[in-house]
Protein backbone atom coordinates (compact mmCIF):
# COMPACT_ATOMS: atom_id res chain seq x y z
CA UNK A 1 0.00 0.00 0.00
CA UNK A 2 1.36 3.42 -0.94
CA UNK A 3 1.63 6.26 1.56
CA UNK A 4 -1.24 8.22 0.04
CA UNK A 5 -3.46 5.13 0.29
CA UNK A 6 -2.46 4.72 3.92
CA UNK A 7 -3.46 8.33 4.65
CA UNK A 8 -6.81 7.81 2.92
CA UNK A 9 -7.45 4.70 5.02
CA UNK A 10 -6.45 6.58 8.18
CA UNK A 11 -8.93 9.33 7.29
CA UNK A 12 -11.67 6.70 6.90
CA UNK A 13 -10.79 5.19 10.27
CA UNK A 14 -10.81 8.62 11.91
CA UNK A 15 -14.30 9.31 10.57
CA UNK A 16 -15.57 5.95 11.85
CA UNK A 17 -14.04 6.51 15.28
CA UNK A 18 -15.72 9.90 15.60
CA UNK A 19 -19.13 8.30 15.28
CA UNK A 20 -21.18 8.44 18.48
CA UNK A 21 -22.59 5.01 17.68
CA UNK A 22 -19.25 3.16 17.56
CA UNK A 23 -18.85 0.29 19.99
CA UNK A 24 -15.89 -0.04 22.31
CA UNK A 25 -14.81 -3.21 20.51
CA UNK A 26 -14.87 -1.45 17.14
CA UNK A 27 -12.93 1.46 18.61
CA UNK A 28 -10.16 -0.91 19.72
CA UNK A 29 -10.18 -2.68 16.36
CA UNK A 30 -9.91 0.59 14.43
CA UNK A 31 -7.20 1.82 16.78
CA UNK A 32 -5.14 -1.34 16.20
CA UNK A 33 -5.64 -1.05 12.44
CA UNK A 34 -4.58 2.61 12.49
CA UNK A 35 -1.45 1.79 14.49
CA UNK A 36 -0.49 -0.89 11.96
CA UNK A 37 -1.03 1.55 9.10
CA UNK A 38 1.11 4.16 10.86
CA UNK A 39 3.85 1.55 11.28
CA UNK A 40 3.74 0.79 7.55
CA UNK A 41 3.87 4.50 6.77
CA UNK A 42 6.85 5.00 9.09
CA UNK A 43 8.71 2.10 7.43
CA UNK A 44 8.08 3.52 3.96
CA UNK A 45 9.21 6.99 4.99
CA UNK A 46 12.35 5.46 6.53
CA UNK A 47 13.11 3.72 3.25
CA UNK A 48 12.70 6.95 1.30
CA UNK A 49 14.89 8.87 3.75
CA UNK A 50 17.69 6.38 3.20
CA UNK A 51 17.50 6.99 -0.53
CA UNK A 52 17.59 10.77 -0.29
CA UNK A 53 20.96 12.37 -0.76
CA UNK A 54 21.93 15.89 0.14
CA UNK A 55 24.28 18.19 -1.71
CA UNK A 56 26.72 20.25 0.31
CA UNK A 57 27.92 23.74 -0.62
CA UNK A 58 30.57 22.20 -2.92
CA UNK A 59 27.98 20.18 -4.82
CA UNK A 60 29.13 16.87 -3.34
CA UNK A 61 26.54 14.22 -2.51
CA UNK A 62 26.08 13.03 1.06
CA UNK A 63 23.66 10.55 2.56
CA UNK A 64 20.63 12.04 4.27
CA UNK A 65 20.91 11.95 8.06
Amino acid sequence: MEINEIFEKLDEIQEKMQSEEISLEDSFRYYAEAMELLKQCDEQIGTVEKQVQMLDENGEKHEFE
